[in-house]
């Protein structure tokens, strides 16, 4: 009973959390969404958080999704946030709700042929190395308007936003500024106007600050430690 309690309890903090950031930066609560970082947990855990209200679920790998998959309810979004290797598409473009690390066109191309070949839309966000943390995957800011028009055109894709993995910090403040970034590269490239591109979507923000990326305008926060605990 106590993982039950605690994960219920820890979802309905980060959804207090989240409703008062939105709050404290003038927007409708209704605009952000949780993700449920599910990554290298057991299934039982997602079922409880699911129980919960939760229908969102982050995975970072293809194999974890898969497995996944068919052993839980059928109206779970399930979200690719980590790293796709191109070899690995073809498990899970019908599978998940949204890819959000789309760092190369290669990658988009891939997605690309395994959609027509299903006869799918496939939604995608493309993930910006905002803080240009050499450790971490996703496209430089100077390249991203370039790589999206070049996405845009690809059949059976949908750019929806944008991603980032911020550093991690001790002080969520550290990382205002990177959301800031993010935000406004999303409003550069909307006024750009590019057909098959919206840019509704900006994935950033973890457990230690989904806070500050929410009042900097974040759709989806990604919260895994904060609901289900350290990973082992």
């Amino acid at each position: 009973m106590q993982g039950t309690i605690m994960i219920t309890e820890n979802i309905a903090l980060v959804k207090k959390n989240m409703e008062t950031a939105c709050r404290k930066a003038g927007r409708n609560p209704d605009e952000a969404s949780l993700i449920a970082v599910s990554k290298t947990k057991p299934i039982e855990m997602l079922r409880e958080a699911y129980e919960a209200g939760c229908r969102d679920f982050g995975e970072n790998k293809v194999q974890e999704i898969m497995d996944k998959y068919g052993q839980l309810p059928s109206d779970i979004r399930w979200h690719m946030i980590g790293h796709l290797q191109r070899n690995k598409v073809k498990y899970i473009v019908d599978k998940v709700f949204l890819i959000h690390s789309v760092d190369s066109y290669r990658l988009a191309c891939e997605i690309s042929k395994e959609a027509v070949k299903k006869g799918i839309e496939v939604n995608i966000l493309v993930e910006v190395n905002v803080a240009e943390e050499e450790s971490k995957f996703g496209a430089h800011r100077e390249e991203v308007l370039e790589l999206i028009e070049n996405i845009a055109v690809l059949p059976g894709i949908c750019v929806k936003g944008l991603m980032t993995i911020a550093p991690y910090v001790e002080n969520a403040e550290e990382n205002r500024q990177h959301f800031v970034n993010l935000r406004q590269l999303s409003v550069d490239i909307m006024s750009k106007n590019i057909d098959n591109v919206s840019m509704g979507i900006l994935s950033m923000g973890m457990t230690g600050d989904y806070v500050v990326a929410l009042e900097e305008g974040a759709t989806y926060v990604r919260v895994g430690t904060g609901i289900f605990g350290d990973r082992k």
